[in-house]
């Protein structure tokens, strides 16, 4: 439990101390911002600061930190140490200069930004990468929220059209359809903020269920550093992957123009979008702790939990919830686990929108121009919906890291180009080049190599990575 405090109150003062560093380096001013100077009633509208910051963390959340969370508790403890120095050194600064330079760009798509500071090349893999990986996002958060639902449903004896997840999974993407191109104002600047309140009600309910059960006591760190997963799956580079949201996710990076279109002030930044990170990161850190102290733990590998985990994700929320918070955990699972990943289902089709309009230059303004990319978008997520949950959400982990890799790398050239520390964007690039590189040669969704092979072949490309990049910083800058 120690161990636990000790993670919580590092991300706490993470946001403080090293979140100041960080918006010092990038030093926000005055200036008009695209909400105020733009401002159209439909994707650029200004918002208060305190609304920014809710809608950010349930767009960025969702299941991300919780489904993460659980899966990294499989390796034990450890995955404390990656969800708490992930989300202060490396979450935390991309989600902050994912938003931020979209904010400096006329609130342009992640993919545009990139274009600017790496090169065309670059921006076409962006665009590419960042339109499969918002299909997919919207999808597994369709996908997981029906499963739970047929869950709840059926332990209250219900049969029938509503205990079949394909009824629910059409339901929630035709209000995906609706909520994709209408103003952003209309449902999610109103009443997602509401959700973002009970999924950090829902975070602390589990947290005090087990700090007041005695049969649950959260293991340390310290006695429980070794590999714990059941079936022996290496930490380097699984569980990095594994985790995603909890710590760093290119996912966000998608989302954050969201709100850099809404932003009144450069300097609201740091509590938008490095707090909402912070704030995503002590949720993922709970029910990784939830993971690693409920189940029952068997000749030191973590049993209980992976036997909980091959019933469904879903089932397992649902168990935790039961377990810390009794029949008020059932309500906060409806609203937590159910409604607030179809928030950032919607958001992330949303996303894929506007890449798609700013790639082919579609004007956003009228409805008839938002329908002509908001069908194919959704007819291809209820594809994307009916394969195999465990496949995508794995190829997800991968595209996410890889997207978040490329957007510190685009950050680094920003702060090169301004003259500014790049090391604070260039240390967490490197490490995530090393982390995506590795789990793309070993993983058996991919070329699945041996560790012999992937560990150096990973190292080695992050390392040509980051020689590319200083070399890049020799050239003389064009005027």
């Amino acid at each position: 439990m120690i161990s636990f405090i000790i993670c919580l109150a590092l991300l706490i003062g993470g946001y403080f101390v090293y979140g100041k560093v960080v918006e010092n380096t990038f030093a926000p001013d005055d200036r008009e911002t695209p909400a105020v100077r733009i401002n159209d009633g439909v994707d650029y509208v200004v918002m208060p600061q305190w609304k920014l910051f809710l809608v950010q963390l349930l767009n960025i959340a969702g299941l991300g930190p919780i489904f993460g969370a659980m899966q990294g508790a499989l390796w034990g403890p450890v995955v404390f140490l990656w969800i708490t120095f992930g989300t202060i050194f490396a979450g935390g600064v991309h989600d902050y200069f994912s938003g931020m330079l979209s904010e400096r760009n006329d609130g342009a798509s992640i993919s545009e930004v990139c274009g600017i500071y790496l090169g065309n090349v670059m921006k076409n893999v962006m665009r590419v990468f960042s339109v499969v990986l918002l299909v997919m996002v919207g999808t597994v958060f369709a996908v997981g929220p029906a499963g739970l639902i047929v869950t709840l449903l059926g332990n209250k004896g219900v049969t029938g059209v509503l205990a079949n997840p394909e009824v629910w999974l059409w339901i929630i993407l035709a209000y995906y359809f609706v909520a994709t191109f209408i103003s952003i104002d209309k449902i999610i600047g109103r009443i997602y903020p509401l959700f973002g309140i009970c999924l950090i009600v829902m975070a602390v309910g589990v947290i005090v269920g087990i700090f007041t059960n005695p049969n649950y006591t959260i293991p340390e760190i310290w006695t429980h550093f070794t590999n714990m997963h059941p079936v022996g799956k290496p930490i380097w580079s699984f569980m990095f992957i594994t985790v995603a949201c909890g710590a760093i996710s290119g996912f966000h990076s998608t989302q954050s123009p969201l709100m850099a279109r809404c932003m009144k002030s450069e300097k609201q930044g740091h509590f938008v979008f490095y707090g909402a990170m912070v704030a995503e990161g002590v949720i993922a850190l709970i029910w990784a702790a939830a993971g690693c102290s409920i189940y029952k733990i068997t000749g030191g590998l973590s049993t209980g939990l992976n036997d909980i985990l091959a019933n469904g994700q879903s089932a397992a929320i649902y168990d935790v919830c039961i377990k810390t918070m009794g029949g008020v955990g059932v309500a906060l699972a409806m609203i937590g686990v159910i409604v607030c990943p179809i928030t950032s289902g919607d958001t992330a089709f949303r996303s894929a929108r506007l890449v798609l309009a700013d790639w082919f230059k579609v004007d956003q303004n009228k409805m008839q121009k938002r329908l002509m990319l908001c069908v194919p978008l959704l007819a291809v997520g209820a594809f994307v919906g009916h394969l195999d949950y465990a496949i995508v959400w794995r190829y997800f982990s991968w595209t996410n890291q890889t997207l978040a890799m490329i957007v510190l790398w685009t950050a680094s050239m920003y702060l090169f180009r301004e003259k500014k520390n790049y090391w604070i964007t260039a240390v967490p690039a490197t490490f995530m080049s090393a982390v995506s590189m590795t789990y793309f040669f070993c993983a058996e969704e991919c070329l699945g190599l041996s560790t012999k092979v992937a560990y150096p072949v990973g190292i080695i490309l992050a390392a040509a990575f980051l020689g590319i990049f200083i070399h890049a910083t020799k050239k003389p800058m064009k005027a």
